[in-house]
């Protein structure tokens, strides 16, 4: 029995009590084709629109009747907006904590301030700035009401996000009813946005994906799973749940994904931040790592997340990010008659078939010089030499000048053509971003497509000064018929 009929059932024909938030019904109707990425799979270009069933006419979390760059939002004064969440909180188990909500003005007039969470009082590093109850937290364990069908769901590899997701949307049409409003309002408040006030890029136009044109972070493959909400309304839940899903360490796999009030994106983003939300004996806290002045910015660690993931998720780029990377994928030829001994080759040596390199900010020679013994492998032509070449407990494959000129050449071909997909060099994107008044999607878009320049650059340069290294370089390339396909 698959995990979506077995949790229809369970679900089905387990009492709710109306006194606490309801377990997600609809979750029945989630598909099995959203599976869980190890990149929270997202398209911009090419999203497949199925036939959709109108549940809402709102395109947003919240029902409202303010119309915001064609959404609408629900009006409530200043004094709620900043009142409701925590007054909420309070009155349903939040003990008193060291942080207040403050609000800074939006780089788009049509667009609300941004809340994020402050220091109340001076803080010194070690000091507990928040606790919020595990009753006030989101997770795949709660929204199902059992901790073992969640772990069924996730381990069939239906995608959390997804669940989550679909629970905003089902809580969110119960309007003031649902326990969850005044965080459901935050959220939709937020819109996805960064502490940069820019939005995640899966809110951007199509205009405005362009600006990403050349980079990786464009293709994401994409299919919503359920028909039981419009296709915009589905998008909006999913950037929220993005822009603030909490992953947890040492806990169970049903509590791993968290949906903390007063979490991200409320908290800034820093990543020399050793801060980070913990799961306590019946809580989330976050115990801060540096001194604070009453009114600063409450910062934290999201974990080792890429640029691109990081505007994806927060809406805003680190220049400074040292788990920045890029990714190269190398893949066997499977029309190789030697493909299937390749590929054993490569096993043991820990790659796989289809191997992905992570290329990460300076150290983008290791990066190349990883690479090289894998395309190697995939040169070898000559039966004798490749029973040679399993049989040997050393390097994958014997190099020889030709090979490795080919090898090179190939490699250095590649980084030039990522290079030639993007629209602007290097140095015009240096320029662009010296423009106080550039559009902040375009500068945010600008800065990780630069930084993405910056790390292929470097591996073509680490390859170039192998090329020149080889003792003659009048050695032409060997024929390569089955040569590795890098992507």
């Amino acid at each position: 029995m698959d995990a979506v009929h077995l949790l229809n059932s369970c679900i089905s024909s387990s009492p709710i009590n109306p006194s606490s938030p309801r377990p997600l019904a609809v979750v029945s109707r989630v598909s099995s084709s959203f599976i869980k990425t190890s990149s929270y799979s997202i398209a911009f270009c090419s999203i497949r629109r199925r036939r959709l069933c109108l549940a809402s006419g709102a395109d947003t979390l919240v029902v409202g009747s303010r119309k915001e760059d064609g959404r609408s939002h629900e009006v409530v004064s200043k004094k709620e907006e900043f009142e409701d969440l925590k007054a909420w909180m309070h009155s349903n188990g939040f003990p008193p904590c060291k942080v207040i909500l403050k609000e800074r003005p939006s780089h788009d007039k049509k667009h609300r301030p941004i809340h994020y969470v402050a220091a109340s009082e001076d803080l010194q590093a070690g000091d507990v700035a928040f606790c919020v109850p595990n009753s006030l937290v989101v997770t795949l364990e709660r929204v199902l009401g059992n901790e073992t069908i969640a772990e069924l769901l996730t381990t069939n590899k239906l995608s959390e996000l997804a669940c989550l997701a679909l629970y905003l949307m089902y809580e969110k049409k119960q309007g003031k009813k649902s326990f969850w409003y005044p965080f459901i309002r935050e959220l939709d408040r937020q819109r996805g946005r960064g502490q940069l006030a820019v939005e995640s890029p899966l809110l951007w136009s199509e205009a405005e994906l362009d600006y990403l044109t050349g980079s990786a972070t464009k293709q994401y493959p994409y299919d919503i799973p359920t028909e039981a909400f419009p296709f915009e309304i589905f998008k909006q839940a999913f950037v929220a749940i993005q822009s603030c899903v909490v992953h947890l360490q040492k806990v169970s796999l049903a509590r791993r994904f968290a949906l903390v009030p007063l979490g991200p994106p409320l908290l800034a983003y820093k990543s020399d931040c050793k801060a980070m939300l913990e799961a306590v004996e019946g809580a989330i806290q976050l115990v801060v790592d540096r001194p604070y002045k009453a009114g600063d910015s409450i910062v934290v660690w999201c974990g080792p997340q890429p640029n691109s993931r990081l505007l994806l998720n927060y809406g805003f780029v680190d220049e400074n990010n040292p788990y920045d990377r890029i990714m190269v994928e190398a893949s066997l030829n499977t029309e190789d008659p030697q493909y299937q001994e390749k590929r054993i080759v490569a096993q043991r040596h820990g790659k796989l078939a289809v191997q992905v390199f992570h290329v990460y900010a300076g150290k983008e020679k290791e990066a190349v010089s990883d690479m090289l013994p894998y395309i190697r492998l995939g040169y070898v032509s000559d039966p004798s030499e490749m029973q040679s070449v399993i049989s040997s407990q050393g390097p994958i494959c014997p190099v020889s000048p030709c090979v490795e000129r080919a090898v090179l050449n190939q490699l250095s071909d590649y980084f030039t053509a990522r290079l030639d997909g993007y629209p602007t060099t290097l140095h015009e994107d240096e320029a662009l971003l010296t423009d106080f008044t550039l559009d902040p999607k375009k500068r945010v878009a600008t800065q990780l497509l630069r930084l993405e320049k910056k790390l292929l650059n470097a591996c073509l340069q680490a390859t170039l000064e192998l090329i020149n290294q080889l003792p003659d370089l009048s050695v032409s390339p060997c024929p390569a018929p089955y040569a590795p396909i890098l992507k």
